[in-house]
């Protein structure tokens, strides 16, 4: 039906008068573009984009490039400083006994690594709990660490995975563990990149994503008996680097200095090509930016398209983004982010603010044949709205099924063909239409004070998850949610 519904309403609106723009720009959005040529070019071309890598440079100097090809004049790159680099290099691991076989793992973002090949026990420590590392006691000291973890099936689950983050490591460390091995949390053999810290800090523990399969075989024979293991993990790190980020816009006819912005991040994880996180959405970015081109239209508001880097490693492109524009963060309207994948758009994250609900269902009316108006309330952390949110500037993020995005979600299979191309292709209808009604109301939405934010981030209950990512303390501090 909804496949239907794409090509009777791709014929109808095309067919819709000049000076209607949101149905002009979804119908162009709908019809045939270079939306997946620029994708292949990007996750197949590029490849896998860790910020700070030799792939993440050229995908930089992609976007620059396809941002000029389709017309926009004034593109610019905006670099900005990360405080440590983290690169993966070798993971190999290895059963030595009681039987030999290698194992299939994957590093952990921003832990250390092993000095040489570390030869140790291995001890099972279940879930990974303070209770858990007591029962080990003195087995766990210069041991490997098995730690279990549950089947992946939902975004709570994946927060889950996130959340035990500080509290296992305290307890490897208190333990003198050697090194942690983690079950992966997807079935068949799936890897990924499980970061152990959310701001890209170097944790002074070597870590990795061993295969739930080789991990289930690991802790049955460890119940039988002594198993021995070597390990070795040789990460790239360092000081403080230079990322960038690449900013496009289109100036707006009457009020210039009033912004809307549309945003999406350029990095990504190495195990597969950043296809679903987020290459899908840097492609859908561009091309809504070249509808606008192509059709010569020009919004009331200047319309901004952003590809932030440093996602990967706490938010640092947006994060620095925000402290650049600081000065002009009362002439932001709007910022919509997009960053889970190519799942159907059901609505956007309010980000607690309900204020925005009618404003943003009159800007999607124009497209009522395609139902997003399933809006959620909840304020997220973990995307680059984030410190738009903190800094008060009104913020929508896309909801997307997340069924088809989780089980790729930094993985070895996040790659083209897990895409839905007739989702996407709805998606950037949507978007297009949205940030051209945001761009062109006759009304802005307001910004909000720092004390309105603050009680937002506490009526939602973001605090308690930002106090639990070490964030708190920054925004307490006026570090992050900048005012003048």
């Amino acid at each position: 039906m909804r496949c239907v519904k794409l090509l009777f309403l791709c014929a109808t609106l095309a067919a819709a008068a000049d000076n209607d723009a949101p149905r002009r720009l979804a119908a162009r959005a709908l019809g045939e573009t270079p939306l997946w040529t620029d994708l292949r070019a990007l996750c197949d071309g590029i490849g896998g984009r860790p910020t700070g890598s030799p792939a993440a440079q050229r995908s930089v100097e992609w976007a620059v490039k396809t941002f000029r090809a389709a017309g926009l004049t004034s593109v610019t790159v905006e670099p900005f400083k990360i405080p440590q680099l983290w690169l993966p290099g070798t993971a190999e691991a290895s059963a030595l006994s009681p039987v030999q076989f290698p194992i299939r793992l994957a590093a952990a973002p921003f832990t250390a690594s092993t000095h040489g090949a570390l030869e140790a026990n291995l001890v099972d420590v279940g879930e990974g709990s303070e209770q858990d590392f007591a029962r080990a006691g003195a087995r766990a000291r210069g041991a490997i660490v098995l730690v279990r973890s549950k089947e992946m099936k939902s975004f709570d689950d994946l927060f889950a995975e996130y959340l035990r983050n500080d509290a296992l490591i305290s307890s490897a460390r208190k333990a003198g563990a050697a090194a942690l091995l983690l079950q992966s949390t997807r079935p068949r053999g799936l890897l990924y990149r499980h970061p152990m810290g959310l701001d890209g800090a170097l944790v002074p523990l070597p870590a990795a994503v061993v295969s739930r399969e080789h991990a289930e075989r690991l802790s049955r024979l460890a119940e039988a008996g002594d198993v021995r293991l070597r390990l070795n993990l040789q990460n790239q790190t360092g000081g403080e680097y230079e990322s960038q980020n690449v900013v496009a816009e289109i100036r707006g006819r009457e009020k210039p200095e009033e912004i809307v912005l549309i945003g999406a991040h350029l990095d990504s994880w190495d195990l597969g090509t950043g296809a679903e996180d987020n290459g899908v959405n840097v492609a859908m970015i561009l091309d809504v930016a070249r509808g606008f081109q192509e059709l010569g239209i020009v919004p009331r508001r200047t319309i901004r398209f952003a590809l932030f880097t440093g996602e990967e490693q706490g938010m640092w492109g947006s994060r620095r983004y925000v402290e650049r524009h600081r000065a002009e963060l009362d002439n932001f309207v709007a910022t919509v982010t997009f960053d889970t994948g190519s799942g159907r758009l059901s609505g956007f994250y309010l980000n607690g603010r309900e204020d925005l609900r009618a404003p943003v269902n009159a800007a999607l009316a124009p497209l009522s044949g395609f139902t997003a108006s399933d809006h959620l309330i909840d304020a997220l952390d973990g995307t680059d709205n984030f410190d738009f949110l903190l800094s008060g500037v009104p913020n929508l993020v896309g909801v997307q099924d997340p069924i088809p995005y989780l089980p790729d979600y930094h993985a070895e299979s996040d790659t083209f063909d897990r895409v839905n191309q007739r989702e996407q292709k709805i998606t950037t209808a949507i978007a297009s239409a949205l940030v051209w009604s945001l761009a062109e109301s006759p009304q802005r939405l307001r910004r909000q004070s720092r004390q309105e934010v603050e009680k937002l981030l506490i009526d939602t209950k973001l605090d308690q998850q930002m106090k639990a990512f070490g964030q708190w303390s920054d925004f307490t501090a006026g570090q992050r949610g900048l005012f003048q």
